[in-house]
């Protein structure tokens, strides 16, 4: 009987314990929720450009600003051009380049917000095909036969626009070239640049903009290059929006991108920072979905995603 008596005073104790526990499981449940109800929190993915590290310090800030002025959270994930669409099911906003945008516009009805103004050519950005000077190469015919290095296979302006500029001029790069070669790793436009500079290669895919960039901060002269081809200006870096997204919300955002000002600032980690200074950005602009239509096009000519035939 004593026995009996004891198991049950500690069973007692132990529903007491456990009554106890879940009360205070419960109220941290609900202060968790209504936390997460009152600022719900979205995801927004921001394809990886140079590098990783380099695409977090531009544009966390950026992300902190867009918060800030939505009165919402907003996570940042950092994902690699070829790795994009395997997480577009877990995103509510993309930051991708253009031919980014027309797969995932296609395959997964995310729709255009705005447009990225960056450079001489705005919101719009060419490939180029160039060469070493002393190289003596003076046209795209020249190229048969040689080497090449072009940037990201998904890059509109570091590859596929090269690529229809070969094949415009009669060069197939699978069989005119001796061979041609993608880098590793990271900051991969300027190794494509620096690889034709000390005459790795005979030639190189460059995107201008980043072409302008080295020249404006005195890392190559442009004179020691030769442009052997220009693509037509497209449209390149923009913000889009999954099928996650409640229109109105994602209006609300497209607004706020089109009115950010040069002298926007974000308080971020104890600093005021100008919000478009640190992203490398000069602004943002409307833009359609019809304005991506020669991209399309283009991915036909060259057999890229979306509508690669094999």
């Amino acid at each position: 009987m004593h026995t009996v008596f004891r198991q049950d005073w500690i069973s007692a104790s132990m529903i007491k314990l456990l009554l106890v526990v879940s009360m205070i499981f419960v109220v941290s449940s609900c202060t968790s929720s209504a936390d997460k109800a009152g600022k719900p929190t979205y995801k927004i993915g921001y394809m990886i450009c140079n590098s990783e590290l380099d695409t977090l310090q531009r544009f966390e800030p950026f992300t902190a600003y867009l918060g800030e002025k939505l009165g919402v959270n907003f996570e940042m994930v950092a994902i690699d051009t070829t790795d994009f669409t395997k997480h577009i099911d877990e995103l509510h906003f993309t930051h991708t380049n253009s031919l980014l945008y027309v797969i995932m516009n296609r395959n997964h009805g995310v729709e255009i917000l705005a447009a990225e103004q960056n450079g001489s050519l705005g919101a719009k950005a060419k490939g180029m095909i160039i060469s070493s000077k002393k190289s003596g190469i003076k046209n795209v015919k020249d190229l048969k036969g040689k080497t090449m290095i072009f940037g990201p296979m998904l890059g509109p302006t570091s590859f596929m626009a090269q690529v229809d500029l070969l094949m415009k001029d009669g060069v197939d790069p699978e069989d005119d070239l001796a061979f041609y070669s993608i880098p590793n790793g990271s900051f991969k436009h300027e190794k494509v640049i620096y690889g034709v500079l000390f005459d790795k290669y005979d030639a190189g895919a460059a995107p201008l903009l980043d072409f302008e960039r080295m020249v404006e901060d005195g890392r190559i002269d442009a004179d020691d290059f030769t442009i052997l081809a220009e693509g037509d200006p497209m449209p390149y870096c923009n913000f889009g929006a999954t099928q996650k997204v409640d229109e109105k919300f994602a209006q609300k955002f497209k607004q706020v991108l089109l009115d950010i000002k040069k002298d926007d600032t974000v308080k971020y980690k104890g600093q005021v920072l100008h919000v478009l200074d640190k992203a490398i950005v000069d602004g943002y602009e409307d833009i359609k979905d019809a304005d991506f239509d020669g991209i399309r096009e283009m991915a036909k000519r060259t057999n890229m995603p979306p509508y690669q035939r094999y």
